[in-house]
């Protein structure tokens, strides 16, 4: 039986390079001369650092080129509250999505049954598998999904006929 999984996993190698040229350019900036605005990358997790709101303002605009440059979506990136630290210093928490929650895993469920096509879709961790007799369907699968599901870049891998 031909199937997919449908993920929701971001490029790291690119994600990595962004954030280092946004670090760069910012080192670079005369704006930023003698302020501690920069970029810090763990595993699924960004943190940016500035001296004030308007600084952290600039230093997200920064990387949010450089990861369009590099051709990763922004829509990865899920920004927390700028909190402060020590001073006039402020620092944001960024997540980098990684696999699809319950709650998206559940409406792409949902939304492939009510499609009325012949596939069977289920929940598989952080992926939702779709299986199917046909190739074609799965491929009408997928346009839909991309159609629909706006809110985070899905990718398609493991497609197994």
């Amino acid at each position: 039986m031909p199937s997919f999984d449908v993920v929701c996993k971001p490029n790291l190698v690119e994600l990595r390079n962004a954030v280092d040229q946004a670090n760069k350019e910012i080192a670079n900036r005369f704006d930023f001369k003698g302020s501690d605005a920069r970029f810090e990358l763990k595993e699924f997790e960004l943190t940016a650092y500035a001296d004030d709101d308007f600084k952290l303002g600039q230093v997200r605009d920064v990387l949010l080129g450089k990861l369009a440059k590099r051709g990763v979506d922004p829509r990865l990136l899920d920004f927390g509250k700028a909190e402060k630290i020590g001073g006039d210093k402020l620092k944001q928490l960024i997540k980098v999505r990684n696999g699809i929650d319950s709650t998206l895993a559940k409406k792409i469920v949902a939304m492939v049954k009510e499609s009325k096509l012949k596939v069977s879709p289920g929940i598989q961790g952080d992926a939702v598998r779709i299986t199917g007799a046909k190739k074609d369907v799965l491929q009408d699968v997928i346009a839909l999904l991309r159609k629909d599901v706006t809110e985070v870049p899905l990718t398609f891998e493991n497609f197994r006929d």
